[in-house]
């Protein structure tokens, strides 16, 4: 039985769910099973279609529609976060998948909808054989220690920044 093991993808550049999204491609690929669990998200973004018509991967949402700032946090964001930990927990439990991706976990944490004993607690469950793959910016440093594979994305120079130019269609969402 092959381990499997925890991978963080974080840092203020772009590409963390990208990263994360082009592993479960690879894995599917490879008749592997994948759990993606979008944290923070409840709205369309351009990676949903395709990945939902590969039979291995399974993705659910666990946020609002739209984006929110961290001082606008209410109680239904903490629910909405808590019943993504919850559902990973099963998934993890089930040991039926390959890989699971935490995607945006690390901006729950960063926002206070889930505490880091919360989601370090997921980790530890983690089935022997399954990688586990968490995202997001702001990773706080027990997330670098439980990881046993961490990519930092920095930022050098974004368009944003240079041209003013927002989240586009096809690219960035």
């Amino acid at each position: 039985m092959d381990k499997g093991y925890v991978h963080l993808y974080t840092g203020n550049g772009k590409g963390k769910t990208t990263a994360a999204m082009g592993l479960a491609l690879r894995a599917a690929g490879h008749g592997k099973k994948i759990f993606i669990g979008q944290f923070m998200k409840g709205q369309y973004y351009g990676e949903l279609t395709p990945l939902k018509l590969i039979q291995e991967i399974e993705v659910e949402q666990f946020g609002d529609e739209g984006c929110f700032h961290k001082d606008q946090m209410t109680s239904l964001h903490r629910d909405h976060a808590l019943k993504g930990l919850d559902r990973i927990d099963h998934v993890m439990a089930s040991d039926g998948y390959d890989v699971v991706v935490m995607d945006e976990i690390c901006v729950a944490l960063w926002f206070d909808l889930v505490t880091c004993d919360e989601v370090l607690q997921v980790v530890r469950k983690k089935p022997e054989r399954a990688e586990l793959i968490l995202t997001g910016r702001q990773a706080p440093e027990a997330l670098y220690q439980a990881a046993d594979l961490v990519t930092e994305m920095r930022e050098v120079k974004h368009y944003y920044h240079t041209h003013g130019l927002l989240a586009r269609d096809g690219i960035e969402r």
